[in-house]
């Protein structure tokens, strides 16, 4: 792995000021999203990895803002940022190091753009979310949020040809990790009102939201039927995506066999935690991460390596 400095080279960037606001941001994503900071600078070439690390920060970063409060002040939040952000795209003032990256990350590449803009449009869709009466509003959350918050990241891998292919894919996988990530997540988001299941779902197994509130005897065991058929979708999902891994330009296959790989250990371990969700979240599966990540390292880093006659 390229030093920091080194990275920042090979990436082309050079000027003092924007050095250092990349800077920034890698510290950023090192502290609140080191298993993602520690997959990019192991398995990107390091051209890449700048530019990665300012998108991540920037999709965190729009979180956090409207991730707290009365509705009416996130979305005033959100509406202050976004226009900071469309001015900053525009040529206008930045004075956030953030902004900045961003801003730099845009000119370097041009496609990420509309799905920054696509992100932040459907950021509104976050804010006042409770739930989904059906796989329907499930599907359009994903459309509206999830997908283009993904490819702030993936559009920086995208191949030259075959782009409508490849965010299909993307699709799939995203789908199928934001709908593990909300089965993982449901012991913390019961007490704050919301439920990332479908209440179509729920109603298939006789289970409402106060049901898995209390989590009774009789809720924990429907709840216990209803993992693995949740699970079943995100397998299907992380199948749909496979070929990713083809579609990608060859400089992201080995992060996007590991992501697949990473969401394959998430699922075994949400099974077996079964019912018990409802007490609280799985535990990241860190041997098997770190073995993921290791075996992709050693691949990537051979493939960089000159041949030597």
């Amino acid at each position: 792995m390229a030093g920091w400095p080194v990275t920042l080279d090979r990436a082309g960037i050079t000027d003092p000021s924007l050095r250092r606001d990349y800077t920034e941001q890698r510290r950023l994503v090192a502290r609140f999203a080191r298993a993602e900071y520690t997959a990019v600078r192991l398995l990107l070439p390091p051209a890449l990895v700048p530019d990665v690390l300012a998108a991540t920060a920037f999709m965190h970063h729009t979180d956090d803002r409207i991730d707290q409060g009365p509705v009416a002040e996130r979305a005033a939040a959100l509406a202050e940022w976004d226009g900071q952000v469309r001015t900053a795209l525009a040529g206008g003032p930045a004075d956030e190091p953030l902004l900045r990256a961003l801003r730099h990350t845009v000119t370097r590449h041009p496609q990420l753009e509309p799905y920054v803009r696509a992100f932040l449009a459907g950021a509104a869709a976050d804010l006042d979310w409770a739930g989904f009466a059906t796989e329907r509003d499930f599907q359009d959350y994903i459309d509206a949020y999830s997908l283009p918050a993904f490819m702030l990241l993936t559009c920086l891998l995208a191949p030259e040809t075959g782009t409508e292919a490849y965010v299909a894919g993307c699709r799939s996988f995203i789908e199928a990790m934001q709908r593990l990530d909300f089965l993982d997540d449901i012991a913390e988001d019961l007490p704050q009102g919301r439920l990332g299941i479908p209440q179509d779902a729920l109603a298939r197994h006789g289970l409402t939201h106060h049901d898995l509130t209390e989590a009774g005897p009789a809720a924990r065991t429907a709840f216990a039927a209803l993992v693995p058929e949740q699970l079943a979708l995100v397998r299907t999902g992380l199948s749909a995506s496979c070929d990713l891994v083809e579609r990608v330009a060859a400089p992201g296959r080995p992060l996007v066999r590991a992501l697949l790989a990473l969401q394959e250990l998430r699922v075994r371990t949400v099974q077996r935690k079964g019912a018990a969700l409802l007490a609280g979240a799985t535990r990241p599966p860190v041997a098997g991460a770190l073995g993921v990540l290791a075996r992709e390292y050693r691949a990537a880093r051979n493939r960089r390596l000159p041949v030597r006659v």
